[in-house]
């Protein structure tokens, strides 16, 4: 191991190892045989040499015994103090350079070395050293992740200390930091402006290569706080040093300083020229939902959604993006907040001022839709100009279920002006007008008492619409339903979707009403009941329904009438209890048509019953009495049986009385 190293820093080690590998066969034994060196001549790698060198060296002996002479008085010889030497030689060498790396790591002196290869780990440099320095790979790559050097190329370097596994640990960054520190402290006590590169984003901010990596908080990056450092990798900016730390390397420094320091200026020449309805030229620093933030120089102003279009935005960047330089008019300055009110629209006149004059009722014009919402669309007419088109001024037909399903967001619509309010700053368009209007046809086509057929389209509590054609419903009233139903509700005899046939009531062209009528398709059953029946017919009936003040009972098919609960008793005067289902003989009392109105009695039943007993009984009385007396007693008997008295009525229940007594 000994004879390795000295052969690699010692030319005679060299010359001494290469002697003995070329040794002449004498020699190699008379080396053997010595007791300095102490070689065991039994082992095989000393015979294997031997043998061939017997064989090689006896036909030389035969040739010539001078050359033989010559050999051994060229070879030089070695001793034990020779080598002891050259060990020593390499000892004080060992010592030089491990002192020599001691001094330079404890004074952390600036070295040059030359680049000799770039690995995965480190950047290797010749240091002048019988090792060679290591810098850490990260110290020697750029933000790219690109090497800032290249082999060969000679760097100042701080030797930090010998490795373990050999080797020297070389600093490049302190070695720069070394070179500039001095500036960098007379840069922090003149507060002088320095220009760095952002390499790369750590923790809580950004490292910035001043000439030395130093570190940028994220608070000093802009006035304002930011949220993505990662956009400013790569670029030169230029901060100022507010911190030093020579003895642990550390360095800070902040842009928020010089950027205030710039801002504060610009914004004391804008104050001193800002005054409200003046023009400037500002760059729009930030949007929001509500407007654009721009910055006239030193001093952010507002421009208000409201105040940057004539016409409607859903949002700013509709109109503007971050970065553009725009014109905006002073409306509104506090001196005291200092905060400043901008307008954008108001560089241009009001569109609405003429807009009477430009848009008259009746024109035709064409548009963009902007939107379209569930109550309508709303179409541009012009910039800052636009116009509602209602749903129902649309279509004529009452099909459409939404504004989408006709038009939407970027078609070109021809419309017709309806109204202007340039005071709401309002336009009513139309749509439907431009079509021809199937109303003002209708009453010719469809006149009253005609038969239509149509599709049963909705149907509500108080009646069911026809479509009859496109756009075009009819309204069927519940009441016009049945003639013999109490309908409450439509869908008891129409579905949703059904053909149905109808008769045409009336039509109002100026209203868009159609009143249709099914029931008129048969013929009226009240009208036939009138026209058979008078009062004091006795007809049979069947209770539907009572209540406290009667009971209603079905006369005919269709037709009720109203059997009121005085008119409920039998002849003795006793109260009949009407329930439903119960048949009755009634008599009517009372008729009215236009009201379709019956009234029924069975008190009435009993009393004509009575009447014909006892005009009964007064006939067989006088026959009794005096038979066949001629014209006289049959005109008497004529006349009496006219009228029946109350004197009459007793006699004839005493009579019936004492006819059940004799039984």
């Amino acid at each position: 191991m000994a004879d390795h190293d000295h052969n690699s820093f010692h030319p005679e080690s060299t010359a001494l190892n290469t002697t003995l590998e070329s040794t002449a066969p004498d020699a190699t034994t008379e080396t053997s045989a010595s007791n300095d060196l102490s070689l065991n001549p039994s082992t095989p790698a000393t015979e294997s040499t031997a043998a061939p060198a017997e064989n090689s060296v006896q036909p030389a002996t035969e040739k010539s015994d001078v050359a033989v002479e010559i050999a051994a008085a060229a070879e030089p010889e070695y001793d034990a103090e020779d080598f002891a030497k050259a060990l020593e030689s390499f000892d004080r060498e060992q010592a030089a350079e491990k002192d020599a790396a001691q001094a330079l790591t404890a004074e952390e002196a600036v070295i040059t070395g030359t680049v000799v290869k770039i690995t995965d780990k480190h950047a290797v440099v010749d240091i002048g050293l019988k090792s060679e320095g290591l810098i850490p790979l990260e110290q020697v790559l750029d933000h790219t992740g690109a090497p800032k050097f290249n082999v060969g190329d000679v760097i100042e370097v701080v030797v930090e200390r010998e490795e373990k596994e050999g080797g020297y640990l070389v600093s490049y960054e302190k070695a720069l930091r070394h070179k500039v520190w001095d500036k960098l402290e007379e840069a922090a006590n003149t507060k002088t402006p320095v220009k760095g590169l952002v390499v790369s984003r750590v923790k809580g901010g950004l490292t910035v290569d001043i000439g030395i990596k130093a570190f940028l908080p994220g608070s000093q990056v802009e006035v304002r706080p930011v949220r993505n450092l990662d956009g400013y990798i790569g670029t030169e900016i230029e901060v100022r040093v507010i911190k030093l730390n020579k003895k642990r390397g550390n360095v800070v420094i902040s842009r928020k300083e010089i950027l205030e320091e710039e801002q504060n200026e610009k914004k004391a020449v804008t104050l001193s020229t800002l005054e409200e309805g003046s023009v400037f030229t500002g760059v729009v620093k930030n949007l929001t939902d509500y407007g654009a933030f721009v910055d006239m120089g030193g001093l952010d102003g507002l421009l208000h959604i409201t105040d940057m279009s004539w016409g409607r935005l859903t949002h700013p960047r509709d109109l503007v993006n971050v970065g553009d330089e725009i014109q905006v008019k002073v409306l509104k300055f506090d001196k005291e907040k200092q905060r400043v009110s901008l307008g954008f629209k108001q560089l241009s006149p009001d569109p609405w001022l003429d807009a009477t004059e430009r848009y008259p009722v009746g024109a035709h014009v064409k548009g963009r839709v902007l939107s379209v919402t569930d109550y309508g669309s709303f179409v541009e007419l012009e910039q800052g100009i636009e116009g509602l088109v209602h749903v129902s001024e649309m279509t004529w037909s009452k099909r459409m279920k939404h504004p989408s399903k006709l038009v939407k967001p970027g078609d070109e619509v021809e419309t017709i002006i309806l109204s202007v309010n340039p005071t709401d700053r309002r336009i009513s368009l139309g749509m439907k007008q431009l079509q021809d209007n199937p109303w003002e046809q209708l009453e010719d086509k469809y006149p009253i008492g005609a038969v239509i057929e149509g599709r049963v389209r909705n149907l509500t509590d108080f009646g069911a619409f026809i479509e009859i054609e496109d756009g075009i419903d009819g309204l069927v009233h519940v009441s016009n339903l049945s003639w013999t139903k109490r309908i409450k509700h439509p869908s008891e005899v129409l579905k949703k979707g059904e053909k149905v046939k109808a008769v045409v009531l009336g039509v109002e062209p100026e209203n868009r009403r159609l009143s249709l009528g099914v029931k008129q398709l048969q013929p009226d059953v009240w009208e036939t009941f009138f026209a058979q029946h008078r009062v004091g017919d006795v007809i049979k009936g069947k209770v539907l329904r009572t209540a406290q003040f009667g009971a209603f009972v079905e006369i005919a098919e269709g037709v009720e009438g109203l059997c009121h609960v005085s008119e409920a008793v039998d002849d003795t005067g006793k109260q009949i209890n009407l329930e439903v289902g119960d048949e009755h003989e009634f008599k009517i009392v009372k008729m009215n048509q236009e009201e379709k109105k019956v009234g029924l009695s069975i008190k009435a039943i009993g009393e004509e019953a009575t009447r014909a007993e006892v005009e009964s009984y007064k006939e067989s009385n006088n026959k009794g009495k005096g038979g066949n007396k001629g014209q006289g007693s049959s005109s008497s008997s004529s006349a009496n049986a006219g009228s029946t008295t109350l004197g009459d009525l007793l006699k004839w229940k005493q009579s019936e009385n004492e006819s059940d007594d004799n039984e």
